[in-house]
């Protein structure tokens, strides 16, 4: 059912999303990024918009991203209720600080499934320097489940004159962060540190070659 939902969305939209977001992707490395994602994996993104979850939907569109999302969207309306369950989508409830989206969040890595993470795990106000100061539900779920995090990078911009663009950085293997002299609780909070900087050099690299792509156009027009 979540598969098909997720295939129907991506193909009644497809030209919708086409017209909406202009997208523009980059690649850390291309030659390894090109292959998608394999297997189990978290997606760990900076988040500007509800629309940065459909806009990486149509980037990894091979695989069903399970986007764990906050408890608020579930109340808008019925509709986007049920697109959301349909979608897999796993709710966290801040409100009542249940943790039962881990266990949900296990399961489907345990399924080789990718699961999407917005770890600011809110949007950010005016005014406020982004990204956010991450949660680290991400890092805990990769390091207990073994799973690969692919960091990504959006620049936020949707149905304006801007492209969407997205840079995917080189999957990490958080494993490889963590130091040996330092307890659990240290490490996660080193690797949580270690990935949002990670995050930011993708979005100032994002932001380094969307102008360069700009500077190019403006050559060729000359």
């Amino acid at each position: 059912m979540i598969w098909f939902c997720n295939w129907f969305v991506k193909v009644t939209a497809w030209l919708l999303h086409v017209f909406a977001f202009r997208k523009k992707i980059y690649y850390e490395d291309k030659k390894v990024q090109k292959r998608g994602i394999r297997g189990k994996a978290i997606v760990v993104s900076n988040h500007y918009s509800i629309w940065d979850y459909p806009l990486l939907m149509f980037v990894f569109h091979r695989r069903s991203l399970r986007c764990q999302i906050a408890e608020v969207m579930y109340r808008k309306n019925f509709v986007l209720t049920g697109l959301l369950k349909g979608l897999g989508g796993v709710k966290v409830d801040r409100e009542t600080h249940d943790f039962s989206f881990m266990e949900k969040s296990n399961k489907i890595l345990k399924k080789k499934g990718v699961l999407l993470i917005f770890p600011e795990s809110r949007l950010p106000r005016e005014g406020e320097e982004t990204p956010l100061p991450f949660k680290p539900s991400a890092v805990y779920t990769a390091l207990e489940n073994d799973a690969p995090i692919v960091p990504v990078a959006v620049n936020g911009s949707y149905f304006g004159k801007k492209r969407a663009s997205v840079m995917i950085g080189k999957p990490i293997d958080v494993k490889e962060w963590c130091d040996p002299n330092l307890s659990d609780s240290e490490n996660v909070a080193l690797v949580n540190e270690k990935l949002r900087e990670k995050v930011i050099a993708l979005k100032d690299e994002l932001g380094r070659r969307e102008k360069a792509q700009k500077g190019k156009k403006e050559k060729e027009k000359m």
